[in-house]
């Protein structure tokens, strides 16, 4: 399977709950899913998002 990425860094005055919330907004309407979460001793987050490529094949020709 094909997966695109998406980097996103949220600032350290971004709580937990605000996080999770913006991240759940994505994953439903925009079919994200999260890939990796790093957390930095400033309170910077560093996610990844990733969903599947979706391949769609051109329409044939009607004669």
């Amino acid at each position: 399977m094909d997966y695109e990425y998406a980097p996103l860094r949220l600032p350290p005055n971004v709580d937990r709950m605000t996080a999770t919330a913006q991240l759940a907004i994505q994953a439903e309407f925009s079919g994200w899913e999260l890939a990796r979460v790093r957390l930095f001793r400033d309170g910077t987050r560093q996610v990844v998002l990733r969903r599947r490529v979706v391949n769609q094949s051109q329409p044939g020709l009607s004669y």
